[in-house]
């Protein structure tokens, strides 16, 4: 188990890293930053000449990996961090140095126990991308299929385990300074932030993961998700079906292929809302380096380590709130956050109402290329503060998304109307959820979950109920003699103890 004195040296090695570019400048001058935490900026800052202006960027590129993925996901809690970190911390791109080709092959022979040769006829040495956690090759296999191989990093996994470990204990020491700090629920943040490295760890989670959106998009023909080539795919493996298309960073060459740009817009937003909405999983990270523009003008989709999911009934409110935005409903809106828990009760709902007005009409109905996405978070923030909204980080995620998936819908077209796309999909998923067929549908799984769990609820009954012939029961026995109660002072030692460690764990920070 790591030690107290280790996570503080970690954690002040970083706090140095980030300060001698200016990212931590933040929690000096916040108005919610706890006085601890603005002591140990300060004294992290003490001799590093930090910039004026913060390079966020910068300074997790140069922590590392697992800093990287840190700040791919702080980029979803502007809450958290602020905007202008938040909009940096989005770019952050985890092209790091490639590693060696013959650990390459070596993790391929160890994960099946077979020579390289056995699996594919070639694989080209120089990678195609190299990011903090794997690296990917193109590939020919032994049947002449064209194909992109991911390897992980040697090593990465232990590096992301003594991280995360840091991040965790920090995270709770935060959490219990109270305030805004408890609010915005830093533990819940690492906590998500742990589930995704995992995943992304696990490449045959991620192969999984491809699988399973590919067979929920196939309402949707336009967005493709490649094959997944199984015998070929293990823990630290994926042999993904090759993707000959054109990245949407290259608008130049869609425009040489004659695609419509308008067209792939609709595709991928429609895609997205089918994904998120409709089947409650979706891809968290489409970005334009992860989608491609096919020949025949479809959306292709690749790197399916990050992922979000939403349950049912989140689902079921989502739907219910994108159709009252988009009909400027707020009153219904309002409702269903006072239903989902998402504002404590003590607040006033025609507040709540009027301070979602406020958000919702300046946008609604206008094209992405007339919204600042700034503002609009901004004012949905001031909110959150103001009616004491508790963080839901898997909302945060799919919010990180549609704002990812707007930016590279705007680019392909910057006339694009994603509410006049959404609308007619949302609003036909949400009259057969909240209509009469989707509540008698419910009822009927319900009633079916109940007659199959009957046979086990009757075994226990019987349980409760003594046999005819069975012998009379014994009689109870004796009851122990009472233990002899401590006196005061064990119970004093031991309060003093816990205070005394409390004290200590305060003047840290």
């Amino acid at each position: 188990m790591t030690t107290r004195l280790t996570h503080m040296r970690r954690v002040f090695s970083w706090a140095r890293t980030l300060a001698r570019h200016g990212a931590l400048r933040v929690l000096e001058t916040h108005p919610h930053s706890p006085p601890q935490l603005r002591r140990l900026a300060k004294a992290a800052r003490f001799g590093t000449g930090a910039p004026k202006e913060p390079r966020y960027k910068q300074a997790f590129q140069e922590l590392g990996p697992a800093a990287i993925k840190l700040g791919q996901a702080l980029a979803t809690r502007p809450d958290l961090v602020g905007e202008a970190a938040a909009r940096e911390l989005a770019t952050l791109q985890d092209q790091l140095e490639p590693f060696a080709f013959s650990d390459v092959c070596a993790s391929i022979e160890a994960a099946f126990e077979r020579p390289v040769s056995e699996l594919f006829a070639s694989i080209e040495e120089t990678p195609v991308g190299s990011a903090s956690i794997a690296q990917v090759h193109r590939a020919v296999t032994t049947d002449g299929r064209t194909v992109a191989v991911k390897v992980l990093r040697p090593g990465i996994e232990d590096e992301f385990a003594r991280a995360i470990e840091t991040y965790e204990w920090l995270a709770a020491r935060i959490e219990t300074m109270g305030g805004e700090f408890a609010r915005l629920r830093p533990r819940a943040t690492i906590a998500y932030f742990r589930r995704w490295t995992e995943r992304e760890l696990n490449l045959r989670i991620e192969a999984a993961s491809a699988s399973e959106l590919k067979q929920d998009l196939a309402a949707e023909p336009g967005f493709v998700i490649p094959e997944i080539d199984w015998q070929r795919t293990a823990r630290r493996v994926m042999t993904v079906e090759w993707i000959d298309g054109i990245k949407m960073t290259n608008l130049a060459a869609i425009d040489e292929a004659g695609l419509d740009r308008r067209a792939l817009a609709t595709i991928l937003v429609r895609g997205f809302l089918r994904q998120s909405v409709i089947n409650g999983f979706f891809h968290a990270d489409l970005h334009q380096g992860n989608l491609f523009a096919l020949p025949d003008g479809r959306i292709a989709a690749i790197d399916f380590g990050i992922m979000g999911r939403i349950n049912h009934k989140a689902r079921l409110w989502l739907a219910e709130i994108m159709a009252g935005l988009i009909n400027g409903e707020y009153r219904r809106v309002a409702e269903i956050h006072f239903e989902a828990g998402y504002v404590p009760p003590h607040h006033d709902m025609n507040e709540f109402i009027t301070a979602l007005r406020s958000v919702g009409e300046p946008i609604r109905g206008l094209p992405v290329k007339d919204i600042s996405i700034g503002q609009m978070l901004d004012g949905l923030f001031t909110i959150t503060r103001q009616f004491d909204m508790v963080t839901q980080p898997h909302l945060l995620l799919l919010q990180k998304t549609m704002v990812m998936v707007e930016g590279v819908a705007y680019a392909l077209d910057p006339e694009v109307n994603m509410q006049a796309i959404a609308e007619p999909l949302i609003l036909e998923w949400g009259r057969d959820e909240l209509g009469p067929e989707g509540q008698l549908a419910d009822k009927i799984v319900r009633d079916w979950r109940t007659l199959l769990e009957l046979p086990d609820f009757m075994r226990r009954v019987m349980t409760l109920v003594p046999d005819p012939g069975a012998a009379p029961p014994l009689p109870p026995l004796a009851p122990l003699p009472e233990p002899r109660r401590a006196g005061p002072i064990p119970w004093l030692l031991l309060g003093s103890g816990i205070g005394a460690g409390l004290f200590a764990l305060g003047l840290t920070f």
